[in-house]
């Protein structure tokens, strides 16, 4: 028996097929089977964290909402955002035949590092990006120690 050293090619192959079932058992491809009280959560925005030398930057990427969709909470050092995004719109004559869209009620938390400026924080909302600035506390400023 001669010994052939696999190919890339199956790999690829096989990340394909892996993605094709995760996409399969979305939630969004089975509106129907949502447990008791989870009704309509189907989506999770995506978030970029990124971090300054006085404030952190959360960016949650939710095009088709309003201002008013959102709520931004923060206790202690968790920062909730969530919201609810309704996307259908009933169109005469019109029947979906695919649709990748998602909508729904969504819930993303965040836990800071450090404590935060809380009657300092801001959130705006531009072009389908939710952004929120959160200064960091004085007491949380870096301090950078020589090692003698």
């Amino acid at each position: 028996m001669k010994v052939i050293k696999a190919s890339p090619i199956l790999a690829n192959v096989r990340q394909d097929l892996d993605r094709v079932f995760e996409r399969f058992f979305e939630p969004a491809q089975w509106p129907n089977a949502a447990p008791r009280g989870f009704d309509n959560i189907m989506w999770e925005p995506v978030i970029d964290l990124s971090e300054t030398p006085k404030e952190y930057i959360v960016r949650l990427e939710a095009p088709g909402m309003a201002r008013d969709d959102f709520d931004v909470d923060l206790d202690a050092n968790l920062l909730t955002l969530s919201g609810k995004r309704e996307l259908r719109k009933e169109e005469k004559g019109e029947d979906f035949l695919w649709q990748e869209r998602l909508e729904g009620r969504f819930l993303r938390t965040i836990r800071l590092p450090v404590a935060v400026e809380k009657a300092k924080i801001e959130a705006t909302y531009t072009d389908g990006v939710l952004t929120v600035r959160l200064p960091k506390s004085e007491l949380a400023a870096r301090t950078k120690v020589t090692v003698k």
